[in-house]
Parts: structure tokens; C-alpha cells; sequence
């Protein structure tokens, strides 16, 4: 195992993780940032005003996103694994 090697996987993986987790922060972030303006219109500070709407924000994408991300994640696990034969030997 070299270390161009470990800086690769390395590599791959925070890729990997940026692309995975991206569109439900967006998403969160997005909505967050929404909520946050409607609040200072509308004076009204609630929290669960303005935590509900981010909840409900993130289960939308986990369901539309969620199957991408499982292929995505087990397709990069399948790698690794498969990898480990020529790392060790």
C-alpha cells in the first residue's frame, strides 16, 4: 500500500461524502434561509417554526434522493472491498 494510494481512497471518500450529503444540506439550507426571511417579515419567532418546516424538508429529499444515495454509497463500499485483495497481497 502506497501512499498515493491512501491519498486516492482518501480522496474518494470526502468526495464521496460532499456528493452524497449535498442535496439534503441544499435543501435544509434553502429552507432555513426561507423560514429565517418569513420570521423577520413577519416577527413572529417561533422555533418550531422554524425547525419543522427544515424536518419536513429533509424527509422530501431522503425519500427522492435516498435511493441514488444508497447506490452511490454501496457502489464506493463494493469498491473498497474489492480493492482490499491488491492492497494487502
Amino acid at each position: 500500500m502506497t501512499s498515493q494510494f491512501v491519498l486516492t481512497m482518501g480522496r474518494e471518500a470526502l468526495t464521496l461524502l460532499l456528493m452524497v450529503s449535498m442535496p439534503v444540506l441544499g435543501v435544509v439550507l434553502a429552507v432555513g434561509l426561507l423560514v429565517s426571511i418569513f420570521q423577520a417579515v413577519t416577527q413572529i419567532h417561533e422555533a418550531t417554526l422554524a425547525f419543522v418546516p427544515k424536518l419536513v424538508a429533509a424527509v422530501v429529499v431522503f425519500t427522492i434522493a435516498g435511493p441514488w444515495m444508497i447506490a452511490t454509497l454501496v457502489d464506493y463500499l463494493r469498491r473498497t472491498i474489492e480493492s482490499i485483495p491488491s492492497v494487502v497481497g
